[in-house]
């Protein structure tokens, strides 16, 4: 069940694949994050949302409603963040390659943060600022030198990543240096993001240090004032029972108390702490339900059991070999005693959901629930093999509502000529 509504009376009415969103426990996991950066960060912090984690209208809705802000990494975010009629104010845009056309339509839907990542976008920005007659307010992203100890594509806080501007080298203060000069740029602080999927605090703690022993650095040798600190995201969640278990709160709290000491340690004015959790917001909110097409047992080789979904509406397997947790929902209470790969169904031998899942062994029609799938799931849809993308519905008590509809066939052309 999801929200006290049964999975396969849900698959039969609302078709597969179906992703199945629980809007309380999203609410749940924003309070966890407003309650303790409340408590105990500086004052003025808050929660922003990883719009790539799952961007759809109706999550703006909820989040605004829960006191988050919203980042966004391209104006297609943007252009959703807006349609949803969120307060664009509250909007951090981020991205290492946003063109000219990119910054002219942040500027132009008022965004509020544009995070400029490097020296060409910076005086990119500035030009144009001054073309729309307009003091736009930016972070200046830099990569603290920390390695989180997560997989290679999701860490992003390394000297050599593709993101940011390095603090070690020199080379984030003399951007900074260049930044306060420009009068159509206001500098209002620093951003980094270490990685994603992190279960400890300690990456987090070691980049605060050298995020604001750099607001230290900024004070002493160009009389900056920072007014934000963005530390990014990247708290973990649980995909399957081996992994550890992790206390948002208790982590928040260490954080929040550890930044106030360092800030008293070195005599600096608290800046506003911004965090920008995503998959800790939604992941564990939503599971995909998919129908059984085929269960094909190669004796003393493999089982596999075919889906009618796979990495068309989720590639984490495939991208990283990202462990899932997995339910047949129509003998949910039958013995887990059926070893088998869990495949999609598209015309690629990589199309894999998961890899020796024990669960109840399926038959043809049945609905098999993989957990823990609200980010980068949909985010990371695909047409490929011109397969759909999925129904998303959001589970509220007894509401039940559609939050993104089944694609169509028709869909599948509207940009063809």
């Amino acid at each position: 069940t999801v929200g006290a509504h049964d999975t396969v009376t849900l698959a039969g009415e609302y078709g597969t694949p179906l992703m199945v969103l629980d809007e309380v426990r999203v609410r749940e996991n924003c309070r966890t994050y407003t309650a303790n950066i409340s408590k105990y960060f500086p004052s003025g912090s808050m929660a922003v949302f990883a719009s790539k984690a799952l961007s759809f209208k109706s999550i703006y809705n909820v989040i605004d409603s829960e006191g988050f802000g919203s980042d966004a990494v391209s104006c297609g975010e943007i252009y959703t963040i807006d349609a949803s009629a969120f307060p664009m104010e509250k909007v951090f845009f981020h991205g290492n390659c946003k063109t000219g056309e990119d910054l002219a339509y942040a500027i132009s839907k008022n965004v509020g943060y544009i995070v400029v990542d490097n020296r060409d976008e910076l005086f990119a920005l500035d030009a144009i600022a001054r073309e729309h007659s307009k003091v736009q307010k930016i972070l200046l992203r830099l990569t603290p030198g920390i390695d989180p100890h997560t997989h290679a594509k999701i860490s992003t806080g390394g000297i050599d990543s593709k993101f940011g501007t390095p603090i070690e080298n020199g080379q984030a203060l003399s951007l900074l240096s260049e930044a306060i000069s420009l009068s159509n740029i206001k500098v209002c602080g620093f951003h980094c993001h270490i990685g994603s999927q992190i279960f400890e605090c300690d990456p987090f703690i070691d980049a605060a240090d050298i995020m604001l022993g750099f607001v230290k650095t900024a004070k002493e040798k160009l009389s900056f004032d920072t007014e934000i600190v963005n530390l990014g995201g990247g708290f973990a969640v649980r995909y399957v029972e081996s992994d550890p278990e992790i206390d948002i709160a208790e982590n928040l709290k260490l954080l929040g108390t550890h930044i106030k000491d360092v800030c008293k340690n070195l005599g600096i004015a608290e800046p506003k702490i911004v965090l920008e959790p995503g998959r800790s917001i939604v992941a564990d909110t939503c599971i995909t339900l998919y129908k059984v097409g085929s269960v094909k047992e190669i004796p003393n080789v493999k089982n596999y059991v075919a889906v009618n979904g796979g990495m068309t509406d989720n590639p984490r397997f495939t991208l990283y070999g990202s462990k899932y947790t997995v339910v047949n929902a129509s003998r949910a209470s039958d013995e887990c005693d059926f070893v088998c790969t869990l495949a999609g169904g598209c015309c690629e031998s990589g199309d894999i959901l998961q890899e020796n899942v024990a669960i109840a062994k399926p038959v043809r029609d049945d609905i098999i629930s993989v957990l823990t799938t609200g980010a980068y799931n949909y985010s990371m849809a695909s047409n490929y093999n011109r397969f759909c993308r999925p129904a998303l519905v959001i589970i509220n008590g007894d509401d039940i509502r559609i939050g993104i509809k089944r694609e169509t066939f028709e869909a599948l052309l509207k940009n063809d000529v």
